[in-house]
């Protein structure tokens, strides 16, 4: 990795410590020069303020859920197996401390700042492809939503109440089992409603 991008990423890495610990409002680019062990010539040459700092860590979670997302879903699996796999794009990234961590730091930005939450969600595609899954299975008979980007809201809806919206407060996180076992039961009641 050249010498520039190594900076950059030791940068975010010490961004997000320091978000982390003291709050958007609290942190320091000199506090995060240090924990970077950079100069604070060397932080602002990559970002011009905190908040652009700021952005690019908000990118960096956008990015991990849309990558996350990339993954392909045979259309000849049962839709029980569809749905798990499925699932398990969401719940991959809900088991991984660090991820949980970078998002419990974003949402607290969030609240102060709506338009960054706007912004966030506009370049996430996670409710599309959950949705465009449904929409397949149902052209395909093998569920029946008339509204298949309501059903996929219900599908993650189910997953996150579980295991995204008790821990992102706790700083918990659920484990791979108890993962599977919310997708299962999450995919169980998607194929309760919309079964055919």
């Amino acid at each position: 990795m050249p010498v520039a991008d190594q900076k950059k990423k030791q940068i975010i890495e010490a961004a997000i410590a320091e978000f982390q610990e003291k709050g958007f409002l609290g942190a320091s680019m000199d506090r995060i020069s240090e924990r970077a062990n950079v100069s604070k010539r060397t932080v602002y040459n990559h970002f011009d303020s905190k908040d652009m700092l700021f952005q690019e860590i908000a990118q960096c979670m956008v990015d991990q859920l849309n990558a996350a997302l990339d993954t392909p879903i045979d259309p000849d699996l049962p839709i029980r197996e569809g749905l798990i796999h499925l699932g398990w794009t969401e719940g991959n990234l809900l088991t991984t401390p660090c991820f949980m961590a970078l998002v419990r730091m974003i949402m607290g930005e969030l609240i102060r700042e709506p338009d960054l939450a706007v912004d966030l969600t506009a370049k996430m595609n996670k409710l599309v492809v959950f949705e465009e899954f449904m929409a397949r299975a149902t052209r395909d008979g093998k569920l029946k939503a008339d509204d298949p980007k309501r059903a996929a809201e219900q599908f993650l809806g189910l997953i996150k109440a579980q295991a995204f919206l008790p821990n992102v407060f706790s700083g918990a996180v659920v484990s791979k089992s108890e993962m599977q076992s919310i997708i299962e039961e999450s995919a169980d009641m998607i194929i309760a409603r919309y079964g055919v």
